[in-house]
């Protein structure tokens, strides 16, 4: 059942769907185009974080699967089946695929929820189409990627040819299960390689399915495989895998600085994070429309739980306003996101992925009033739903940068508002920590905003807007947020490598 038909679904269907969803779930590993149980036997359980149900007992893959998906993955490459067809016939492959993602959108967007507790009304509205827009992009751009022939003397003719890599190992979190998923395996396989992909442990159902679906839709068989497993098993030895030739990571940046040992360690593997964040949105006293901001403001840091790596959680406001911008958010962002059952298509915030998130997100929490910052709401877990990991919308005033809740990546529903005097001190608060991924900047001054985005460091830059943008915007960040783009035509790129081919010509 597509997209269409499912956006009038009320909670009594979804409900339904979902009971029948979790009597079928998949638990093994996806290699070489079938199901298989991992070779020790290992499981891991999969819960529900709305109510602590657990799910499915996963099969766990272990460095030996690992062995065998990238031996699948290597074999599939060599033979060509999928590396060296017509980039056309690849192409219609592709489209095949997201044709089907739409076809099975219902089952998909339950199993996101189900898994990681994402509100089903989010997913439907927004991940599914994304997930199927970015594979549609990147199999649009494969007949796009050009390679070149040089100036040279007379006697001879330089060609620089774009190739695969070969087989890339792909390891995604659970913000955004099906998504973050796509914008690694999408183009990587549009560029011709082999992919294995290990899915984050909190959420890796719909995976399963998305790989499944490649498959029926003309895939050959090792062309994409999944590997369900923990991050210190499955997740290393993957990293450490001889014959993979490239790692592609979004999660923490701490487990980013091992990916790169990991790589140095190994293979010298390509490498492309998407790391941590902690991001800036920059309210000029001068901005255009403060209703609009302040909506920014709450949509920026409450969506998805606060469960995004580009959340605007630092909310940098400029002094004359300040006041008038707390008053604002508080009667408008307040009470804009309400805690319900995620399969229901009014709840707009679902539970955080887990009970331990919930825990450290409420322990930062704490930890904030005790530094000083000011509670205006929030700060808890709403009642009546003590069964899930869930978190209330939080907002905190008073904050200056030096505060724990200023400088950590909380990834929870919590807004920190910094007070600031003038361009120059906005650009040291915004600059003052290990992140460099996104930022907003709120002004209807042409000069102060191009001043500003000049001097802030970081990968993405929205003015007088947030997370905002299409296909074409490259998503990536500077310093520990990593140094991967995705979307965009240049991490399509980023998975094809540069050769050389220069031809002597006879004198003749």
């Amino acid at each position: 059942m597509n997209l269409e038909k499912i956006s009038s679904h009320g909670l009594q269907e979804w409900s339904k769907v979902a009971d029948q969803a979790k009597s079928r779930i998949e638990t093994r590993l996806f290699i070489d185009g079938d199901f298989t149980d991992a070779a020790g036997g290992g499981r891991f359980d999969t819960i529900n974080p709305a109510n602590g149900e657990t799910l499915a007992a996963m099969s766990a893959g272990m460095p030996e699967d690992i062995d065998r998906a990238v031996a699948a993955a290597k074999s599939a490459f060599k033979a060509g089946a999928w590396s060296r067809i017509a980039p056309r016939d690849r192409m219609e492959t592709l489209y095949r695929f997201a044709d089907l993602i739409d076809e099975k959108a219902e089952e998909l967007a339950v199993l996101e929820t189900l898994d990681m507790g994402k509100p089903i009304g989010d997913v439907v509205a927004e991940d599914i189409p994304a997930v199927i827009d970015t594979i549609r992009f990147m199999a649009e751009g494969i007949d796009k990627i050009e390679g070149s022939v040089t100036n040279t003397d007379h006697d001879a003719m330089h060609l620089v040819i774009r190739e695969p890599l070969g087989v890339v190992g792909c390891i995604s979190p659970w913000n955004y299960p099906l998504l973050m998923a796509v914008w690694k395996i999408a183009p990587a396989l549009a560029a011709g390689n082999t992919v294995v992909l290990k899915p984050a442990e909190q959420s890796p159902m719909s995976c399963l399915r998305l790989a499944e679906l490649f498959v029926q839709a003309g895939g050959p068989a090792g062309v994409l495989n999944v590997v369900n497993g923990l991050g210190e098993t499955a997740g290393k030895a993957l990293a450490l895998h001889d014959d993979v030739a490239k790692i592609s990571f979004t999660g923490s940046t701490e487990v980013g600085k091992l990916i790169l040992q990991y790589a140095g360690q190994s293979n010298m593997k390509r490498v492309a994070l998407e790391c941590g964040g902690k991001s800036p949105q920059i309210f000029m006293s001068d901005l255009p429309d403060l209703e609009n901001a302040v909506d920014a403001a709450y949509n920026g840091v409450f969506a998805n739980m606060g469960e995004v790596c580009s959340a605007g959680s630092r909310l940098l406001v400029e002094r004359p306003i300040y006041n008038e911008f707390i008053e604002r958010f508080m009667a408008d962002g307040q009470h804009a996101y309400q805690p319900g059952d995620p399969l229901d298509p009014a709840t707009n915030m679902g539970p955080l992925v887990d009970r331990g998130s919930q825990q450290r997100v409420l322990g930062m929490i704490e930890q904030g009033k005790q530094e000083g910052a000011t509670l205006h709401f929030g700060g808890d877990a709403p009642r009546g739903l003590e069964q899930g990991a869930y978190v209330n919308p939080t907002l905190f005033g008073n904050v200056n940068n030096a505060m724990s809740i200023a400088r950590n990546e909380i990834f929870g529903p919590v807004a920190s508002v910094i007070p600031f005097d003038g361009p120059a001190e906005a650009i040291a608060i915004a600059n003052d920590t290990i992140y460099g991924l996104a930022a907003g900047i709120w002004t209807k001054d042409i000069n102060k905003a191009m001043r500003l985005v000049k001097n802030i460091e970081a990968g993405v830059v929205w003015v007088n807007s947030y997370e905002d943008g299409d296909m074409t915007q490259p998503f990536g960040g500077y310093k520990q947020s990593g140094q991967a783009r995705d979307k965009c035509l240049e991490s399509l790129k980023s998975y094809t490598q540069g050769k050389s081919a220069w031809f002597r010509l006879s004198s003749d």
